[in-house]
């Protein structure tokens, strides 16, 4: 196990880019979670004038209500990184077990669950997500709910293929033929040979899942003030004043945004190549 995970490492950091990125993204993650400690005000504490321009005192300026930019933006890439995780790990676990179910015992089952797999699916995404932000209320809890179970069909159209793959393997045929508990053949010979795939899914998980709790809550259907997060920070710029005058209220969240989703992104994309053998 020790020399596979080293040889899965050796093609990861062939992608220096990619790796690059890794070391960033770790960067920016132990800010987030360091921010009580590494922020230099509250969040929520007014502590200079309004809509102030970067200074010694506030790096990065003050927001419209005289909040540092700094503090706010350190705890709102915490807000929205947890909202990416939770939800990545809620749709993941979903359509994992989905798939394993689908594609293990088939007939009835399996047309019953990708049945319900393709009715999700068959709604636009973006639609779907602001009709469930729409009828809930907005809210961090909320959003990472909505979040999470309306991006586990992809993962379970994953998982249920590759068990179906897997069914006609020698060694499957002789699990079942030795009679072998499901569960031990489920989450202890088929579920391990499907975690490389879905964990490279799962970063693009994160990665739109970041995305959307931006939109939403740029639309003031997500995390609601006076708790940050990159998305009701943009949500300040929605003037042509602030837009031309002053770059320092909506400048660094964007930027945080694009550098959380590209990393991700380009991560996944050395994590996809690393765990094929063929390109050792």
């Amino acid at each position: 196990m020790g020399s596979g995970f080293a040889a899965v490492f050796a093609r990861f950091r062939r992608h220096r880019l990619a790796f690059v990125c890794l070391i960033l993204l770790t960067a920016l993650i132990l800010l987030a979670v360091l921010a009580p400690l590494v922020a230099p005000y509250s969040p929520t504490k007014v502590t200079g004038g309004f809509s102030k321009p970067p200074d010694g005192a506030h790096l990065l300026g003050t927001d419209q209500i005289g909040r540092d930019m700094l503090s706010r933006l350190l705890y709102a890439m915490r807000i929205s990184l947890m909202v990416g995780a939770l939800a990545t790990l809620i749709s993941t676990v979903t359509g994992v077990l989905l798939g394993l179910l689908s594609g293990y015992f088939g007939g009835w089952v399996d047309h019953l669950i990708m049945g319900f797999t393709d009715t999700v699916m068959s709604f636009p995404y973006i639609l779907l997500v602001l009709v469930a932000a729409a009828i809930f209320e907005p809210g961090l809890w909320s959003i990472i709910l909505i979040l999470g179970f309306v991006d586990w069909p992809g993962v379970a159209r994953l998982v249920r293929g590759n068990v179906l793959s897997l069914r006609e393997t020698n060694c499957f045929k002789g699990d079942i033929a030795a009679g072998m508990p499901r569960r031990y053949i489920l989450f202890s010979e088929v579920l391990p040979n499907t975690i490389a795939p879905v964990l490279v899914y799962a970063t693009s998980v994160f990665a739109i899942s970041i995305l959307d709790e931006a939109a939403l809550s740029f639309l003031g259907m997500g995390v609601q003030p006076p708790v940050p997060s990159l998305g009701n920070i943009l949500n300040g710029a929605e003037s042509l004043s602030v837009l031309t005058g002053k770059p320092w209220l909506w400048l660094p969240a964007g930027i945080l945004i694009i550098a959380l989703v590209l990393c991700i992104s380009f991560v996944g994309d050395a994590l996809r190549d690393a765990f094929d053998p063929r390109n050792s």
